[in-house]
């Protein structure tokens, strides 16, 4: 599994040129040399706003089955380029025959759904342990209990409209009691609401720039084992939008990249001079912001943790890898149902 640990290149200098010389990836500016990196070291290129990537270098990252992907000032997706369309055709026509089958896709949608719900508990429940005040630990079991109460009733649920209906709510609940979850004593992070296009505050710009770095991950796996990122169960086809990877990333969003915010502002690793607001009320992260929480993320991925399928822990960086993999081996029939991914 070499191929999944290989490491990701973040480039954030702005006009920083990046070129491909002797199998090595130089990163460059008119005043200096930045890096030199064998490109046999990397997984994929993360370029950020105004950074210049050579023909060559993406040609050969194409036809080596790395990808380069850009994204904005402020860290939101634009372009992923890759190579030759691969995997299995078989594999893909499970997958589109599934996604045609109300029945079928509504089974892996409800577990996508149930996924999610049961790790937001496991965070609260978490919260609740930690929680000092007994008003925070009442308010903690009281949305602990409701969400339990949903799981149940997701396998009742008729229709796609339905389960979503049900995952909207058990969200709405979990978001309304987020703001306990955050123990630094300034109001610096306070959280309200979930807010997106643009986030309208600090912890909002950090939870969006990890769901997006996230995102790409997820489309990265899905088409390591053949899936076509753009096909989901749980996420209403779109043009140009990654529904598949957009289901896959709802089973991490709080266990995994909700906590790594936390931990973030609540060891105060990253700060509010980290972020800058914008005319009309957008809040993004500044360069130096999102070089920590880069940092902060690439070594999350490093760390260990335990997964319900497996009788040893495995690298976070694995994770989105291995679920995809298992909803491949669902769509083939060689599972009875998606299993998403529980810690334990």
């Amino acid at each position: 599994m070499t191929r999944e640990l290989l490491n990701t290149l973040f480039i954030q200098t702005q006009d920083a040129h990046a070129t491909l010389k002797d199998d090595t990836v130089k990163v460059w500016t008119d005043e200096e040399t930045i890096l030199r990196v064998p490109l046999h070291h990397l997984g994929s290129i993360y370029a950020f706003g105004v950074v210049h990537v050579s023909s060559p270098l993406m040609m050969r990252c194409a036809e080596d089955g790395r990808s380069i992907v850009f994204f904005d000032h402020g860290g939101r997706f634009k372009a992923r380029v890759t190579g030759k369309t691969g995997g299995n055709v078989l594999l893909r026509n499970a997958q589109w025959n599934t996604a045609n089958d109300p029945k079928a896709r509504l089974n892996i949608a409800r577990s996508i759904v149930a996924g999610k719900l049961q790790n937001s508990r496991q965070v609260l429940m978490r919260g609740r342990r930690d929680a000092k005040a007994q008003t925070d630990k009442e308010a903690f079991g009281l949305v602990i209990d409701g969400i339990a109460e949903t799981i149940t009733q997701l396998p009742d649920s008729p229709s796609l409209d339905d389960l979503r209906g049900h995952e909207g709510y058990a969200a709405q609940t979990y978001f309304d009691e987020f703001d306990r979850l955050i123990t630094v004593p300034s109001t610096d992070f306070a959280f309200v609401n979930r807010s997106r296009r643009p986030p309208r505050d600090r912890m909002n710009a950090l939870m969006s720039f990890v769901y997006s770095i996230a995102t790409s991950d997820c489309v990265a796996a899905l088409e390591g084992v053949g899936l076509d990122p753009q096909v989901g169960f749980l996420h209403a086809l779109r043009s140009g939008r990654p529904a598949l990877a957009l289901d896959l990333i709802e089973e991490f969003r709080s266990v995994i990249l909700d906590r790594l915010c936390l931990t973030l502002v609540n060891r105060k690793q990253i700060l509010a001079t980290d972020f800058e607001e914008r005319e009309g009320g957008s809040c993004l992260l500044t360069t130096d912001g999102r070089k920590k929480v880069l940092a902060a993320y690439h070594e999350r991925k490093r760390e260990e943790v335990g997964h319900a399928l497996f009788k040893e822990k495995v690298p976070v960086g694995l994770l989105f890898h291995i679920q995809a993999r298992v909803l491949a081996r669902a769509l083939r029939g060689e599972l009875p149902n998606y299993l998403p991914y529980l810690p334990c």
